[in-house]
């Protein structure tokens, strides 16, 4: 335990914000990362994730894809695989937040929450469930609003809920082999994709509800992902709310 040299990690949304850091921070601890990314635009951040794992002294790549198509997700692992020998940590961070009335909600928005949020996380299970080494794990971010009871966020919470439910039904289905698998799950995050969703006047409400009087931050994140995957192996089918006191349950 407490070494995690010469393994290697599949990060989903790898390449920025609390995805960049989870992957500089294996890298850090000497695990080689496959650094997945989505949009064109976010390609200079996964260079420069990568540049960040290499200068760490650990090897790193870049695969690019939609992994709401399934297609993608066995593309991410088979790029790992080839580049690495194998794979033994796999953390998803993939997710879109919404904040829209249920009355105002279109049908395509519901699909794209969906599909990000649960569709994505689902196929990215089982492909690490197929293609991880034993002993390895996965970690999956979700949200500390599964446990907040709030207006607004009914497609985000509701498409990150049945990920608690897959993640329990894959911890005892691959128990035998030795691979723990959680979720995180962050308070409103000091992000690009909390504020573009929020007034500045609810903003300050949710830093008043934790600890600190401020937002969750990925340095708050991070850390704990490596230690899942790390000393906290025993952990094991669980959802971790790490969020400063903002709610539990």
């Amino acid at each position: 335990m407490g070494n995690l040299e010469g393994k290697s990690a599949v990060v989903a949304a790898g390449a920025k914000n609390l995805g960049g850091l989870i992957s500089t921070s294996l890298g850090e601890r000497g695990v080689n990362v496959a650094v997945h990314y989505n949009s064109d635009a976010t390609g200079p951040d996964a260079d420069k994730t990568v540049a960040a794992v290499e200068a760490a002294g650990a090897r790193a790549i870049k695969v690019q894809g939609d992994l709401t198509k399934p297609a993608n997700v066995t593309a991410l692992f088979e790029a790992a695989n080839q580049a690495f020998g194998g794979i033994d940590i796999a953390v998803n961070t993939v997710g879109k937040v919404l904040r829209k009335p249920i009355v105002e909600t279109t049908e395509a928005e519901y699909d794209s929450m969906f599909d990000i949020n649960a569709k994505a996380a689902y196929f990215f299970l089982q492909e690490a469930g197929k293609r991880l080494n034993d002993n390895g794990s996965i970690i999956t971010i979700v949200t500390s609003l599964l446990s907040a009871f709030t207006d607004g966020y009914s497609t985000y919470a509701g498409a990150k809920s049945p990920v608690e439910h897959f993640t329990r039904a894959a911890a005892k289905e691959f128990v035998a082999r030795g691979i723990n698998v959680n979720n995180v799950a962050p308070g409103p995050m000091d992000t690009p994709f909390f504020y573009g969703e929020e007034t500045p006047e609810r903003v300050q409400f949710h830093k008043s509800q934790a600890m600190g009087n401020r937002l969750t931050l990925i340095e708050d994140i991070a850390p704990l992902v490596v230690f899942l995957a790390d000393e906290g192996r025993w952990i094991n089918g669980q959802t971790i709310l790490a969020n400063g006191g903002y709610t539990t349950r």
